[in-house]
């Protein structure tokens, strides 16, 4: 029998949390006194572009490994088995395609914000229409990392729900402005350490209370867990292999591709191959962090296969079953419950201060130097400001979500999918089609972001019947059953959840082909939506000519991907792209197998100021 317990946060535990937060702030802060002490832009936010390959590839993994996927994902597992595997391929397909498509095309221009390339392959307000949807992007999402952990933690730890929202809005605020991208960087490659200890820790005590490893498998299949054979066309279906690797692939070709804080990251590598390397690094860092995700989740159904904390009232939503079990089997062992809330946090800091950096770097380099100009010292005094600003700001944003209640969160969550698609496509539209204009751009952005919305809001007020694994609470005890409370717990209880599939209510062709569509292929949808908008209204208002296109601006995809066949045949390919010529404005050199030249926003910066950046 599995009864409920009642463990809370004690003294050790809040020590080695608290400890954590003061590593991150002194990480911070040796970057502010050390080195160029963050006194130029350059240093202050692209680390001087003076980073190796495997700190930035540690910090890509633990960039938008956020909070909310250490706490969701395993209930994931949890309740719909382990089809969530397929993202290992999904995640090493996305880092290959950016190592090599997108991001060189970003490196090679050695732009600060990405925002600036749309500016040189349309124009000033592309460059403004897509930062602005980045930055809506971002300010919801940073309110949802502080808060969901924060109150999932809150509810089974008795961890002070608003004490942990300042401490890590504060923590990260700090050492993001006077750090600068390098602490960023630094702190991430120490909370993603401290993830994985996390994830190894709770796999093998979890596994080791339920009788092994092999006794985890063997449950986990027996109750329909394990399961990889999910093949059919379907797009009302969950998780396929279809839906995981095409839907799932593009929405993370977003985050990795064309998102601010990624590309932010790869621009502080000190050669393109370093951040190649960072790619390729991020492969490895994703899978190891996804097998985690998976094992722990295999672990704590094992636990819980015949007690469902969720069904039986323990726990008052699914994305606390992670702090619940690690309070329930390491609740005697002061401290080491305060390591894994440290390790959640660590998941939400790192996510957060990425957020801060790349939101003030896009503004400052979109808004505040092509328009102000303002001195050197000026501009990195602007940049901390707007820093500190959004930290504020995040914070606000976390109070924000707290008064709306969980589905208008669940929304705000299902937001930055549904952007990062029409952003991903807009992109897109710039790297690979030659004759796209700015009319195209900018229409196909609006028309993927309305599509996007339009299903995305659409099937969260009409969604799909239930399709989660049964569960039982059979095995559980409890001590003073309510059953106005808890319909369920009877000394008979049924052997699956709520959650068993009732009968089909009537529903139109629209709620169960187009709202009814798996979540994931909610990016597909809209990146299709912009590519061919894009495109149809490009031709129709004048085509842009290729041959007048700055080679370095577009991505030579058939040199990357048909490298064998003869020149002649590239040429054709190319579709009227000089890609043979000078590839950069400016001045151009090797820089250990990198590139190093001045950008349009750097000439024109120094022709007003005399200076060199």
């Amino acid at each position: 029998m599995v009864e409920q317990h009642n463990n809370t946060f004690t003294g050790p535990d809040y020590v080695v949390f608290v400890l954590l937060l003061c590593i991150s702030a002194g990480i911070g802060i040796f970057h502010a006194v050390c080195g160029g002490r963050q006194k130029t832009t350059k240093e202050y936010l692209v680390a001087d572009r003076s980073m190796s390959a495997i700190p930035v590839g540690m910090s890509l993994v633990a960039t938008f490994m956020s909070a909310v996927t250490v706490l969701g994902s395993p209930a994931e597992i949890y309740y719909y088995g382990t089809m969530f595997w397929w993202f290992g391929l999904a995640y090493t397909i996305v880092s290959l395609l950016t190592a090599y498509v997108y991001m060189p095309v970003f490196y090679k221009l050695q732009v600060t914000s990405v925002y600036e390339y749309l500016e040189r392959r349309f124009n000033r307000k592309v460059r403004l229409l897509g930062m602005g949807t980045f930055q809506i992007q971002m300010i919801f999402y940073m309110g949802i990392a502080i808060y969901a952990p924060a109150l999932a933690l809150n509810e089974v730890t008795g961890f002070p729900l608003w004490g942990a929202v300042w401490a890590c809005g504060l923590v990260c605020t700090f050492y993001c402005t006077i750090g600068g991208l390098k602490a960023v960087i630094w702190t991430d490659v120490l909370q993603l350490s401290v993830m994985w200890i996390g994830f190894l820790l709770l796999i093998i005590k979890g596994s080791i209370e339920v009788g092994g490893i092999s006794e985890v498998f063997r449950i986990a299949d027996e109750r329909g867990r394990i399961d990889f054979v999910h093949f059919e066309f379907d797009p009302r279906v969950r998780h396929t292999f279809w839906t995981i690797n095409v839907g799932g692939g593009l929405l993370w070709l977003a985050a990795f591709g064309v998102n601010q804080a990624q590309v932010q990251r790869y621009l502080s590598c000190k050669s393109l191959r370093h951040a190649q390397g960072a790619c390729y690094f991020n492969i490895f860092g994703l899978n190891m962090v996804l097998l985690g995700v998976v094992l722990s989740g295999l672990v704590m159904f094992a636990r819980y296969s015949d007690c469902d904390p969720y069904t039986a009232g323990w726990v008052g939503a699914t994305d606390q079953l992670i702090p619940y079990f690690l309070m329930d089997i390491f609740g005697d062992y002061p401290g080491l419950p305060g390591l894994f809330v440290a390790a959640i946090f660590s998941a939400a800091l790192s996510s957060v201060s990425s957020g801060l950096n790349s939101m003030a770097t896009t503004i400052s380099e979109d808004i505040v130097k092509p328009y102000f100009n303002p001195q050197e010292s000026t501009y990195t005094w602007i940049s901390k400001g707007l820093v500190l600003g959004y930290g504020l700001l995040s914070i606000c944003m976390a109070y924000i979500v707290s008064a709306t209640g969980s589905e208008v969160l669940i929304i705000a969550l299902r937001l930055f999918g549904m952007i990062g698609g029409p952003l991903l496509g807009l992109f897109s539209l710039a790297i690979f089609v030659p004759w796209c204009n700015s009319k195209g751009a900018a229409l196909g952005l609006i028309t993927g972001l309305a599509i996007s919305f339009w299903v995305g809001i659409g099937g969260i007020f009409n969604p799909p019947p239930g399709v989660r694994l049964p569960v039982s609470i059979n095995n559980c005890t409890f001590s003073n059953p309510d059953p106005t409370i808890l319909p369920y717990a009877s000394s008979s209880p049924p052997m699956t959840s709520p959650w068993t599939p009732e009968p089909p209510m009537e529903r139109t062709g629209l709620q169960v082909w187009w709202y009814g569509m798996s979540y994931l292929l909610y990016s597909a949808v809209s990146v299709t939506a912009t590519l061919l908008v894009g495109v149809i209204t490009s031709f129709i208002t004048g085509a842009q000519k290729p041959n007048e296109l700055e080679p370095g601006l577009m991505s030579p995809v058939c040199d990357i991907f048909l490298c064998c066949l003869p020149e002649k045949f590239r040429r054709v390919l190319w579709c009227g792209v000089r890609h043979d010529e000078e590839s950069t404005k400016g001045n151009t050199e090797s820089v250990e197998g990198g590139y190093e030249n001045k950008t349009f926003e750097e000439e024109r910066y120094n022709e007003n100021h005399d200076t060199k950046l």
